[in-house]
């Protein structure tokens, strides 16, 4: 089957730093119509790690996007089916459903960038003046009992400054394996929808989700925030991301100290 030169560099990308196959002789799912083509999502895959585990294990569901004609337009990891399934089917019915397919397949294009080390793509999809938070965990004084604690530093970054950081990271690393997981109404702190529109811009809307950093000599897990911008329906880019540590303290970060739209709303 044929494949345009996008799809061609997005199966490239991932070859070059994971390698892996469809055991399944037969796959049997719905084809999504799109805008300009059909969409193919869980396709089931086998990592074939090199020498060492990758990740958190071996298994990934890729997502297929075809052209009206046939060729293969874009090959990425698919997000989890568990979130896939809810932006796919809306939460609490504010964003349209076409819409949120748009951002699932941004969301997944973002994922796959980190997989791929793609620096291409996340300039791209970064505005110029991004907003980057990232929280660190850090040990606060003893109070006069002699007790200590640990609280979350927050260290802004623009956009050149992060990718300059993400550049060093990938290089460090032989793979990165990045999954991102819902958070909000349906998910696992039963907070606000994972996908919600700015009352201020139409165009924005915020993207909450938990994620597992899995690397070669790294690993982490935490929420992400980002805010996209569809102004331009098809180059959007994303004004602020954001993360934060899952555990703080040996407790879960509250909810209502994750970000959300409304810590952004333009």
């Amino acid at each position: 089957m044929p494949l345009n030169e996008f799809a061609a560099n997005s199966l490239s990308m991932l070859w070059a730093n994971i390698h892996f196959y469809c055991d399944d002789e037969e796959v049997v799912e719905r084809c999504w119509p799109l805008t300009n083509g059909y969409l193919l999502r869980r396709i089931p895959l086998i990592i074939t790690p090199e020498g060492e585990e990758f990740g958190s294990g071996t298994y990934q569901e890729a997502i297929v996007e075809f052209t009206p004609s046939g060729t293969i337009s874009d090959f990425r990891f698919a997000l989890d089916a568990q979130l896939g399934e809810s932006m796919e089917k809306g939460g609490n019915g504010v964003v349209e459903t076409e819409r949120r397919m748009k951002i699932l397949s941004y969301c997944e294009r973002f994922r796959t960038a980190y997989n791929t080390k793609d620096l291409n793509f996340l300039n791209q999809i970064f505005s110029d003046d991004a907003l980057i938070i990232t929280g660190t965990v850090v040990k606060t004084k003893p109070n006069e009992m002699g007790i200590g604690g640990e609280k979350v530093l927050y260290k802004k970054q623009n956009k050149q400054q992060y990718l300059a950081n993400l550049k060093r990271a990938f290089l460090r690393n032989k793979w990165i394996d990045v999954k991102f997981f819902q958070i909000g109404e349906k998910g696992e702190t039963g907070g606000p929808d994972a996908i919600t529109r700015s009352t201020e811009n139409p165009n924005m809307y915020g993207v909450r989700l938990r994620q597992e950093w899995r690397s070669s000599n790294y690993s982490d897990e935490g929420y992400v925030f980002l805010l996209w911008d569809f102004t331009v329906e098809e180059a959007p880019v994303i004004h602020v991301r954001t993360w934060q540590p899952e555990w703080v303290g040996g407790q879960k970060l509250p909810e209502n100290d994750i970000f959300s739209l409304s810590d952004f709303d333009l």
